[in-house]
């Protein structure tokens, strides 16, 4: 809509009262198959009200304004009659505000038919019940109107229907994760090995795990409890940490008191290896919980990037490289520390070498420490490092089921701990080279997400990649020496809150301001609202979903001696016993949230934030549905293809 302030006599005067001056342009753009001319018959007062309910917003407290009519024909009956329907009780509103003895609300309209006349209604008495009159027969005619077509009940029926369809897949996830549950602990003689017993029965850090959903349940109804919720994922991280921290400090304690001297020494040394690796969880996490201040109220507050800012962009640069230099170090030590010469390991490894090479170049050459550069060297760059990294890491997973070698030597560092049955069932199956070809391959995941996230991520953030790296690891190697001390789904578990932690550390918030867009456009030489939407996604899920991609690496390193294996146990059973819990567990949690935070919402529809607060956090919980399918889409399509690859080799042999 284009409009004028006023118009202009023929000496030029535009400030006065004639026709000249008040005659103004009203022009509209967009709407289809009507052209009409509205100057004479609209007043400055029409243009709001008109503006507003074609945009879907209130229309302002005060105006009196009558919309256009004319404005609103493209719109269908239901939009049209509607916007008329609130630009009446705006009217009628204002009117009872200035005429208090205005009896609207319980009208007897039906005293003022005219029943002589053919079907038609008079309303032809004094001004105030006149008004009442027509406002209640359109009122009692549109009830009418609706209720033949069924407006009324189709938006409620459409979100019954989805949500009890997302109830009843909570239902369906939560009752095979129980089942799983069941299968596992309490389903034949476990081959315990924690000295304390501690897979039977509810454990602290257990109660503590499910005690958390039902806390951000709870914070879901409160505006300010979304506002701020990376707080709350900070204080539940945190006190998790501290519970690992106590139970590795009592079973030490155990140990020295039940264990003979040899036994002794080899068991403290584990646990004193899990309790610096629980110290570096609650280290990197403090680092991570100061590095942004997010949220509403507190983020005038000072915290580490804006510290590193205000002291100069060498400081950030220098930052940026070295953290640059230990994510891609670390992560090609794990990749050259395998065994294996073979020719397909040889060039995964070259591949992720070139891959952070060139990652290096690009922030050396291009990044600046605020953004970075978009010409037409920098977009090329991107662009081959795009492609190295998906042929590498796609490569990896397709072809290193098929070529790695049938041994009784194992890849996986913390490998130690299989069992007899283990051992006697992978003659069957070939679980040993399972686990190996999903820690090579999990490692590939992991990297390649790091390479990706140190390109698009903000410069000031590529510190706190590393400290989620660090995170991951320690976190990993806590889990796989803890033996039988923590149930499966209790780490799984751990993991997702430790992503959704992350999310928060990277600067990300519940308001759609803080999504970062620049990095969108990195690599992308012309526009494509696709493939910016795909690097967005990356960039603002870089937590979540760095963690379910890393859950490949975690299968391949945790100790499952203790589970029960049936004698003529399947690939079904192999598999479910691999990937069950890595699976289950992302999702119940989930949508467990997504149920929880749609009826949250359908309460909250006529709340003061609705649109600022509960909405913006509802879009976030639905992407983060989304991240989470496809984490734990990769995690299970990876093991299945994996397996059954190597399972086929089993069968008949395969030479390469």
């Amino acid at each position: 809509m284009i409009v004028s302030d006023h118009g202009m006599t023929e000496n030029g005067n535009h400030g006065g009262s004639t026709y000249e001056e008040t005659d103004t342009l009203a022009l509209f753009i967009g709407l289809r198959n009507h052209v009409f001319d509205y100057a004479s018959v609209i007043n400055q007062i029409d243009i709001a009200p008109t503006l507003a309910l074609l945009f879907g917003v209130p229309i302002p407290k005060n105006n009196v304004g009558v919309l256009i009519r004319e404005a609103f024909d493209s719109l269908k009956e239901d939009k049209h009659l509607r916007a008329l329907e609130l630009n009446s009780w705006q009217l009628l509103r204002l009117l009872q505000a200035q005429l208090s003895g205005l009896p609207c609300r319980n009208f007897p309209c039906d005293a003022f038919y005219d029943h002589q006349s053919s079907g038609s209604t008079d309303c032809n008495h004094e001004t105030e019940d006149m008004l009442c009159c027509l406002y209640m027969e359109a009122t009692t005619l549109y009830t009418s109107w609706k209720s033949k077509r069924g407006f009324e009940w189709k938006p409620v029926k459409l979100l019954a229907l989805g949500l009890a369809t997302m109830f009843v897949s909570t239902v369906i996830l939560s009752s095979l994760m129980f089942c799983r549950l069941r299968e596992i602990y309490h389903g034949g003689k476990q081959q315990s090995l924690n000295l304390n017993d501690s897979m039977n029965g509810w454990s602290l850090d257990e109660t503590f795990i499910l005690s958390v959903i039902l806390i951000l349940v709870s914070s879901m109804t409160s505006s300010s409890m979304v506002e701020e919720e990376h707080y709350i994922w900070y204080f539940l991280i945190s006190t998790f940490y501290l519970l690992l921290l106590r139970k590795t400090a009592q079973s030490l304690c155990a140990v020295r008191f039940q264990s003979s001297f040899f036994t002794q020494n080899g068991q403290s040394r584990e646990g004193y290896f899990r309790m610096c690796f629980v110290f570096l969880l609650l280290t990197s996490g403090r680092v991570l919980r100061g590095w942004h201040q997010g949220g509403v109220n507190w983020t005038s507050l000072p915290d580490i990037s804006k510290w590193l800012e205000q002291a100069g962009s060498q400081h950030v640069k220098s930052l940026q490289l070295i953290s640059a230099f230990l994510v891609i170090s670390i992560g090609l030590f794990a990749l050259f520390s395998i065994e294996s010469k073979g020719k397909c390991f040889q060039m995964v490894r070259l591949s992720f070498l070139i891959s952070g090479l060139l990652v290096l170049l690009h922030i050396t050459k291009y990044q600046d420490y605020t953004f970075s550069s978009t010409n037409y060297g920098a977009t090329l760059l991107v662009q081959i490092i795009y492609a190295i990294l998906g042929v590498a890491t796609i490569g990896t997973v397709v072809a290193l089921p098929w070529v790695i070698p049938f041994s009784t030597s194992k890849i996986c560092p913390t490998d130690n701990t299989i069992s007899p049955l283990f051992l006697s069932i992978h003659e069957k199956f070939p679980l040993v080279e399972l686990r190996d070809s999903l820690y090579v391959i999990g490692w590939a995941y992991v990297l390649c997400w790091c390479l990706l996230q140190l390109l698009l991520q903000q410069p000031i953030n590529t510190t706190p990649i590393l400290l989620l790296l660090l995170q991951i690891l320690a976190g990993t190697l806590y889990f796989a020496r803890s033996g039988t001390h923590h149930k499966e789904w209790v780490e799984i578990a751990a993991f997702y809150y430790l992503g959704m932690a992350g999310h928060f550390a990277l600067g990300n918030t519940n308001t759609l301001a803080t999504i970062d867009v620049a990095g969108a456009f990195i690599g992308i030489s012309s526009h494509s609202t696709l493939l910016s939407g795909i690097l967005m996604f990356i960039i603002t899920y870089a937590s979540p979903m760095f963690i379910l991609l890393s859950l490949v690496m975690y299968i391949s390193m945790k100790n499952m001696a203790h589970l029960v294996i049936p004698e003529k146990a399947g690939p079904g059973d192999h598999l479910m016993m691999m990937l069950g819990f890595s699976c289950l567990v992302p999702l119940v949690i989930n949508s467990i949230l997504l149920t929880a935070y749609t009826v949250v919402l359908l309460l909250m529809q006529n709340h003061l934030f609705v649109w600022s607060v509960f909405s913006p956090k509802y879009l976030y919980v639905c992407a983060t549905a989304v991240c989470t399918y496809i984490g734990v889409f990769i995690v299970a399509a990876t093991g299945f293809y994996a397996y059954f690859v190597l399972v086929m080799r089993k069968q008949k042999p395969y030479s390469c």
